[in-house]
């Protein structure tokens, strides 16, 4: 709960802070709320276009998402209204024309509005709860309509952008904004996944004995082997699994095709690694 209030914290603050004061817009539901603050009347503000857009549609996806999930939700959102209404209103913060720390300059408020706003989605996103509704849609329809999870958040954003530059009548802005949705996605990637994300190497060799040793003893980590068959050849090969970090990609490689030269390498990224440790 309590890194649930940070990100809601640091997701009000780069929100009010860096993109509503110069115009930008957030991605998602929070961009949705920033353009319906600017259209409607003064009493509509930031704070309650948040609750009302994103808590049904947490409530919506509870029985896809579980209960915890979507109160931890709730929760951050509403943490982040909060903190937006306090920033706005409250607080000596004179937000209403320029940001204070960056002024009038879109390029800075859209980087480090985004990178602020991503940080605090990606520690929501980390410790079980979410900052956007649009994601939990997202989860829900995007397999019915034949597309990827990321394709639908990154359409619905598409046409946020493209509706908002026609009610304002202008392009800056939109197009500003989508450096802030960049910034903002690579910062969530980040703090989800960390610098030491994992890589997944799948080895095709004939020297599986001296290639598993050489990498248990180097690495310290186990692997899995699958026997495998040629298909040109039709030789007897095996199929060593193993689960390295970015950092360990050249040593792997280096240290496998030392033992075999001809050995086959593919690696691919991983997103979560689970083990269990086991005493068999």
């Amino acid at each position: 709960m309590f890194m649930l209030t940070l990100a809601g914290l640091i997701n009000g603050i780069g929100i009010t802070i860096f993109l509503t004061p110069v115009n930008l817009y957030d991605s998602g539901i929070s961009g949705t709320a920033m353009l319906l603050d600017q259209i409607t009347p003064a009493y509509l503000t930031l704070s309650v276009f948040l609750l009302v857009l994103n808590i049904p549609l947490f409530i919506y996806g509870l029985k896809r998402q579980g209960v915890l999930f979507t109160v931890y939700a709730i929760y951050t959102v509403a943490v982040y209204s909060l903190t937006a209404w306090l920033i706005n209103d409250i607080l000596p913060i004179d937000v209403s024309v320029a940001s204070p720390l960056a002024g009038q300059d879109l390029l800075l408020c859209a980087l480090f509005g985004g990178l602020i706003s991503g940080t605090g989605s990606g520690l929501a996103i980390r410790f079980g709860g979410a900052m956007d509704g649009i994601e939990v849609m997202a989860v829900i329809f995007a397999k019915r309509l034949g597309i990827s999870v990321g394709t639908f958040v990154m359409l619905y954003n598409v046409l946020l952008y493209i509706v908002c530059g026609i009610v304002i009548n202008s392009w800056v802005l939109p197009l500003y904004s989508i450096v802030t949705y960049m910034a903002a996605l690579k910062t969530v990637d980040f703090i989800v996944d960390g610098i030491d994300r994992a890589k997944c190497a799948v080895i095709i060799t004939v020297s599986p004995d001296e290639i598993c040793e050489a990498l248990s003893s180097a690495f310290e980590s186990g692997m899995t082997r699958l026997a495998a068959k040629g298909g040109y050849s039709n030789a007897d090969k095996t199929m060593i699994y193993f689960i390295v970090n970015r950092f360990q990609v050249t040593k792997m490689k280096d240290i496998v095709h030392e033992i075999d030269p001809t050995a086959y390498i593919t690696i691919s990224d991983v997103a979560d690694v689970y083990s269990v440790n086991s005493k068999t």
